[in-house]
């Protein structure tokens, strides 16, 4: 049922401890609401009433994108694991047990992958900033403390540690200060990302602290602020008539005058999520203060794993005046087993889509890596000198030099990630890895001799 945007719905929002709740359940059967519970205690769960009424379609349910975005199924947890959490619950109410079961299986889902600890968090005048992600050297990462929640959860996330309380791999970062202390020492840095969770969560008065001191007297060199969000998929009605909607528009507004480039990273999972009318009417406000809206989205197995609905999503977002920016792979965290497609699928998938679309619609890329070393993209299937080998390059790299370098790996069509590929040619390593190994060892030496 499409809601007209005029009547908006009070925000509701369900979790695990409440999702029994949810009117819709009830076509679930019995061991579908038990599988929610138990995978739901490993991998976060949460939803709200806007893709539960209007996202979804309830008669098809099971092979809904949306539901399978949102609700955790049986799949999502190996059966090994699975097991051990149903035995758990089974056997105990004690939640300090069932944390611990919980806390078990977690630490081997690869909770922070690409060497989002060891390698990127950076440090100022010997503090370390555990709210920052410094990668690429023009672009920064910025976890806000009050933005490390979301309005639902998808199950894919790679940062599900942000939101199941291990606050001992968890980002966060309150103070504002330190953040401008190291922008100011770091003029490389002309991107700051803020992402999360999702910042598009927090109220005003706590986001404008953030932003504005971008538009007071600095010496940063930051020339674009974007916001890494899930807003307009999962809650458009923040931005038109939430009581505070006015207000981030016009913080918006003052961003984009002041001659700062302002672009929403938008996550976008799925065509459907493009057709209500409250996400259309709430893209042309945001357009209308002077910001751009990027899209950018996982490939996902159960989801969106076919160049039909690519195509479209990418073409309804050129129609809505976004820009088409990325398909990534998924990470190699969580639930990788139920969405991973192989990286040459994923090539074939990217390039049927890819070739249906006008030049409009081309500016995205992929499919794309974000693994250690940097963003490789998939280039495609080649063969040189005889052997049939996979193409990549890097979009971004640790080592800028990296940047745009064509490089062969063995031909693979069962690997998932970059880690499962070999160089091609009889080449022991590929040509970044000792200096990637170099960079490893440096950051481990340099945090011993810190403590």
């Amino acid at each position: 049922m499409q809601v007209p945007t005029q009547i908006k719905p009070a925000y509701k929002a369900y979790a695990l401890n409440n999702f029994r709740n949810i009117p819709q359940l009830e076509r679930l059967s019995e061991s579908e609401q038990w599988a929610i519970e138990v995978v739901g205690n490993v991998l976060p769960f949460k939803v709200n009433n806007y893709v539960i009424d209007e996202l979804i379609d309830w008669d098809n349910y099971r092979t809904d994108p949306i539901f399978n975005l949102t609700f955790p199924n049986r799949e999502m947890l190996l059966p090994e694991h699975f097991a051990e959490m149903e035995q758990t619950l089974k056997n105990t109410n004690d939640r300090n047990l069932i944390k611990e079961t919980s806390h078990h299986i977690r630490l081997q889902l690869n909770p922070h992958p690409a060497g989002q600890v060891e390698l990127n968090m950076p440090e100022i005048e010997g503090i370390k900033l555990t709210g920052i992600q410094h990668k690429y050297r023009e672009t920064l990462l910025f976890f806000p403390s009050s933005g490390q929640t979301c309005h639902s959860y998808c199950t894919f996330c790679f940062r599900w540690p942000q939101f199941v309380g291990m606050n001992e791999i968890k980002f966060a970062m309150r103070e504002t200060d330190l953040l401008i202390k190291y922008l100011e020492q770091h003029q490389e840095v002309t991107d700051i990302l803020f992402t999360g969770g999702d910042p598009m969560i927090m109220k005003f008065e706590v986001f404008r602290q953030y932003i504005e001191p971008f538009l007071e007297d600095n010496r940063t060199n930051i020339q674009t602020i974007r916001i890494g969000t899930k807003s307009l998929a999962f809650w458009p009605y923040k931005f038109i008539d939430d009581e505070e909607a006015g207000k981030f528009l016009d913080l918006f507004e003052r961003v984009t005058s002041r001659g700062i480039n302002l672009a929403f990273m938008s996550h976008f999972n799925h065509p459907n999520e493009m057709r209500t009318p409250a996400v259309k009417q709430a893209i042309r406000r945001l357009r209308n203060t002077g910001l751009q809206i990027r899209t950018q989205s996982p490939l996902l197995r159960n989801i969106n794993d076919n160049p039909q609905a690519w195509a479209e999503m990418w073409r309804e977002q050129v129609n809505q005046n976004c820009i088409p920016y990325y398909m990534f792979v998924a990470r190699d965290t969580g639930a990788k087993h139920y969405f991973e497609v192989p990286l040459v699928r994923a090539w074939e998938i990217f390039r049927e889509a890819y070739k249906s679309v006008s030049g409009l619609c081309r500016t995205v890329r992929g499919p794309s890596m974000s693994a250690t070393p940097g963003k490789v993209q998939i280039l495609g299937v080649s063969e040189v000198a005889g052997q049939k080998v996979l193409t990549l390059r890097f979009l971004q790299g640790r080592n800028p030099d990296w940047v745009g370098r064509p490089f062969f790996a063995e031909y693979n069509d069962k690997a998932t990630w970059l880690s499962d590929l070999k160089p091609a040619f009889g080449d022991d390593k590929f040509f970044f890895e000792e200096e990637l190994e170099s960079m490893y060892h440096e950051k481990m030496d340099s945090m011993l001799s810190d403590n």
